[in-house]
C-alpha cells in the first residue's frame, strides 16, 4: 500500500508540474472565430513509472482503467466550482469539451480541452479565465460511481496558463509571460521538474497557430512561419523555458 501511495503521489506531482508533452493549437477562421485545443500527452511519464512498478501494483484496479471518452468540461467540474462562477464564466466553460484517452498499461494518457471562441474578445476572455476557473478544482468522476484517473485534476490541464498575459484583437495575437508569476510557479514546482529531468522525462512544448490569411509580423525568432505565412509554429521545451521564459512570448500581427 505504501508503494502504491508513493507511485500515485509521484504521478500527481508529475502531472501537476506540467511534466508532459503539451501542444496548443489555435485555428482562426475567416469570420473571426477561433477553435482552441489544449492537448496533453502524459505517455512518457506513465511509461517511466510503469517500468518502476511491481507486477502486483500494475494489476490493481487503479492501473487497469481504460477510457476513450468526451464530456462537457462544465459537467466535469465539482458543484462548488460551478456555484462560484459568474454567468459569463459558466457560459464559457459550457462551450468547452474535455476528451480523455487512457490505458495506463499501454502507457497511454492523453487529455485535451476543446473550445470555440466566437471572436477575438471571446478568445481573450477564455484564455484569461480558464486557468482561474480550473485552478485547484478536482474533476468529477468521468462516470457515476467511478474514481477519477490517478493524478487527473483540472489544474494539470491548464498548468502554467496563469502566468501569461494576453492582448488579442481581430488583427493580432499577443501572449507574454509574466515573469513574476512564472517565477512563483517555478518555486512551487521546481522539485518535481528536477525529479522528472533526473528520470530523463522530456517536457516538449508546442504551439501551433493556423490563420485564415497570411501573418504580417511575428516577433519570436524561434517561431517557424510556413511558406504561405498562414501557420506559425513554436517548438521548445520546459527545461529551456525555465532558463529563459521569454522563449514562450508571441506577438503576431495578421
Amino acid at each position: 500500500m505504501k508503494k502504491l501511495y508513493f507511485l500515485v503521489l509521484f504521478f500527481v506531482l508529475l502531472c501537476f508540474s506540467s511534466c508532459l508533452d503539451i501542444e496548443e493549437q489555435y485555428n482562426f477562421k475567416q469570420d473571426g472565430s477561433c477553435s482552441v485545443v489544449y492537448g496533453f500527452d502524459m505517455g512518457s511519464a506513465v511509461s517511466v513509472l510503469m517500468n518502476l512498478m511491481s507486477d502486483s501494483v500494475k494489476e490493481t484496479p487503479q492501473f487497469s482503467l481504460v477510457k476513450d471518452t468526451t464530456l462537457n468540461f462544465y459537467t466535469a467540474l465539482p458543484d462548488s466550482t460551478q456555484q462560484k462562477m459568474t454567468a459569463e464564466e459558466a457560459t464559457m466553460v459550457k462551450a468547452s469539451d474535455l476528451h480523455v484517452k487512457m490505458d495506463l498499461k499501454k502507457s497511454i494518457m492523453k487529455v485535451s480541452i476543446n473550445h470555440v471562441a466566437k471572436n477575438a474578445a471571446d478568445l481573450e476572455y477564455y484564455l484569461k479565465h480558464i486557468s482561474k476557473i480550473s485552478m485547484n478544482s478536482q474533476l468529477k468522476s468521468l462516470q457515476k460511481g467511478e474514481k477519477a484517473p490517478i493524478g487527473f485534476n483540472a489544474q494539470q490541464l491548464v498548468a502554467g496558463e496563469d502566468y501569461y498575459t494576453y492582448e488579442i484583437t481581430p488583427h493580432k495575437f499577443y501572449r507574454i509571460v509574466d515573469k513574476e508569476k512564472f517565477n512563483a510557479f517555478l518555486k512551487k514546482t521546481q522539485s518535481a521538474f528536477s525529479m522528472a529531468k533526473a528520470m530523463l522525462i522530456d517536457m516538449p512544448y508546442k504551439v501551433i497557430l493556423n490563420f485564415a490569411k497570411p501573418v504580417k509580423k511575428v516577433n519570436n525568432p524561434k517561431a517557424i512561419v510556413s511558406a504561405d505565412r498562414k501557420r506559425v509554429t513554436l517548438i521548445t521545451n520546459m527545461d529551456d523555458v525555465m532558463k529563459n521564459p521569454s522563449l514562450m512570448n508571441l506577438k503576431i500581427d495578421f
